[in-house]
């Protein structure tokens, strides 16, 4: 879901409780914080400024709650895939079916919001090519041929290029 004033992905959901049906606004943390702290008109029916001004302080201390908890969140990283949860927020796409487990107690609330379910009810494929210990092996492999090309170390970067070879073909032939 994209923040409703920029097309950078929607990381609050705010819901308003002020009138007769309540509104629902997604945003970005920018457009959040900047929504948040907007200075709110006196209301004359709720009590003039006293009413706004507990409001606002209100929602800035949920912001900021929300925000530092955010920022714990962001700074984990799968052991697996090695994909962090900022990573997943910008991409919007996982690294390997284990992160659902990994980020599993920050994740439940963001995909209720996105899809309004907690369950996945769709299909899986017919072939799927392979057990999954050896292709959770592929996608560890692939890290570790990533991070030994970025310290230079070629020959275990060839070694594992030739694991991931034989690997693949294992998992086609299935």
């Amino acid at each position: 879901m994209k923040c409703e004033k920029c097309d950078q992905p929607a990381t609050f959901h705010i819901s308003e409780l002020t009138g007769v049906t309540p509104a629902e606004h997604h945003f970005c943390e920018t457009h959040a914080r900047e929504y948040l702290s907007s200075t709110a008109e006196p209301d004359k029916q709720n009590g003039g400024f006293l009413v706004n001004a507990l409001s606002h302080v209100s929602k800035q201390i949920s912001l900021n709650e929300a925000a530092e908890e955010l920022q714990e969140q962001d700074l984990q990283t799968c052991p697996i895939c090695g994909i962090s949860f900022y990573e997943f927020r910008l991409r919007g796409l996982f690294g390997c079916p284990h992160d659902y487990d990994f980020f599993n107690p920050p994740m439940d609330a963001f995909i209720f919001n996105i899809h309004g379910s907690r369950e996945h009810r769709g299909k899986s494929p017919a072939k799927q090519g392979g057990n999954e210990k050896n292709r959770m092996l592929l996608i560890k492999y692939r890290r570790d041929m990533e991070d030994a090309v970025q310290y230079e170390d070629y020959e275990r970067a060839g070694q594992l290029r030739q694991k991931i070879k034989l690997l693949t073909e294992a998992l086609n032939a299935d």
